[in-house]
């Protein structure tokens, strides 16, 4: 039953419905009553924190429409281009911020990459390492909040029985210091090989002034999400409710960027890419109960563990399996398929649960741009119309930064734990 499930897979099956088939088939062994299924389904109506993931979504879209992008990247470049690499700096946080509102990485590239890549040849960085850059800078905002895999990773976790608990707010604070690391590590590389980092500009004070105040109705949205929910004063499902009206009321009301019949078709094509997330969640909440029932990931551990008795090694092995998996698979498909049977390991390791997320989607960033078939490798190359294999090329320095980062990520735990008080 497992292989064929595995040729329906390969031959193009819909994802949700390998899940389910699976999990069907596992109760049916287990001769349980398959309404269970329709249960678990069911009961992803019970979980507060699920409303978080439409009403981010819709208002990642709508500043994806907006002219936010293209204010974004004039502000951090008033405030920021005196620095050395920094226009490279700006490119790598304004990627990083929009990625994180939006959830994905593919609009980013296309979003902010009509702006950033002729700024960059403008000011002397090199084709190869301007497309290097912004291919790579369009995960970035994976770890930051409130990006949606962060709260979809903590959703799945929470159907684990674990004594530790997973909470969003833990996943936000623990995604700052690794995120940083990464914009760090490549704004060094871009100051050391680009001779046009190390250009200065004049710091304008009227351009920078000006820019404040263009960008003042979203300057707001970062102290919306992040003080008020670390300031106890809303949750995080209360934070993306208030996200998606503010950012509703600004661009449609306010700035009048977003024509008010546009409303309707822009919450259509962001609940398409919630509807695909709702419906795998749904049947791999039943397969990771048939998994629990059976007792597969404490068997899958005793049988590791007696290959492997050392976590660093464990920790080194899974980062090798993480970055397959990110070539193979979405993020999305990733996290609800995988999680359930890795986290029960990763925490007989001694691998704290909230570790183990940063660790997973670090990876996953990684997969965004590894060959062969990394899905911003061919964004990038449509957008930019250059050949995949130069965008390959392009990306390599690149992976191996963000390859370093990842490896300190993992056997430092104290980077992604300190924040969030966890270490």
């Amino acid at each position: 039953m497992a292989v064929l499930l595995i040729l329906l897979a390969l031959l193009g099956a819909p994802l949700f419905a390998v899940i389910g088939a699976s999990a069907l088939w596992g109760f049916h062994s287990e001769e349980v009553d398959l309404q269970v299924v329709s249960v678990e389904i069911y009961r992803l109506a019970e979980m507060p924190v699920l409303l978080a993931i439409p009403l981010f979504t819709f208002a990642g879209y709508l500043l994806g429409e907006s002219g936010a992008p293209a204010r974004l990247v004039r502000a951090t470049r008033a405030w920021l281009g005196w620095m050395p690499g920094g226009l490279a700096l700006i490119s790598l946080i304004a990627c990083a911020l929009f990625t994180a509102f939006t959830g994905a990485s593919g609009v980013t590239i296309v979003a902010l990459g009509a702006l950033l890549f002729p700024a960059l040849l403008q000011a002397g960085y090199h084709e190869r390492y301007t497309l290097g850059l912004i291919t790579t800078s369009g995960s970035l905002g994976l770890l930051f909040a409130p990006s949606l895999p962060l709260i979809l990773y903590a959703v799945v976790a929470q159907q684990v029985d674990l004594d530790q608990p997973v909470a969003v707010d833990d996943l936000f604070l623990a995604g700052i210091l690794p995120g940083l690391l990464m914009i760090a590590l490549l704004a060094a590389w871009s100051w050391f090989s680009q001779p046009a980092a190390r250009a200065r500009h004049r710091f304008d004070r009227s351009e920078a002034l000006d820019s404040l105040r263009e960008t003042v109705w979203e300057l707001p949205l970062p102290l919306l999400v992040l003080g008020g929910i670390y300031g106890g004063y809303i949750t995080v499902t209360e934070a993306a409710s208030v996200t998606a009206v503010y950012v509703l009321l600004v661009e449609v009301f306010i700035l009048r960027e977003i024509p008010l019949r546009a409303v309707p078709r822009i919450a259509r094509e962001s609940m398409v890419l919630v509807g695909a997330i709702m419906i795998i969640l749904g049947v791999s909440l039943a397969s990771t109960n048939y998994l629990i029932d059976a007792e597969i990931p404490t068997l899958l551990f005793e049988k590791i563990r007696g290959l492997i008795d050392d976590r660093w090694t464990f920790l080194i092995l899974l980062n090798g399996f993480l970055l397959i998996l990110g070539m193979m698979l979405d993020i999305f498909s990733a996290l609800v398929i995988m999680i359930p049977i890795l986290l029960p390991i990763a925490v007989g390791y001694g691998i704290h649960p909230v570790h183990l997320g940063i660790i997973f989607l670090a990876n996953m960033q990684l997969g965004y741009f590894t060959p062969p078939v990394g899905m911003n490798l061919f964004i990038a190359s449509f957008r930019f119309r250059r050949p995949v294999m130069d965008i390959y090329r392009a990306t390599l320095p690149f992976f191996f930064l963000l390859l370093v980062a990842v490896l300190i990520i993992t056997y430092w735990p104290a980077l992604s734990l300190t924040l969030p008080g966890l270490d």
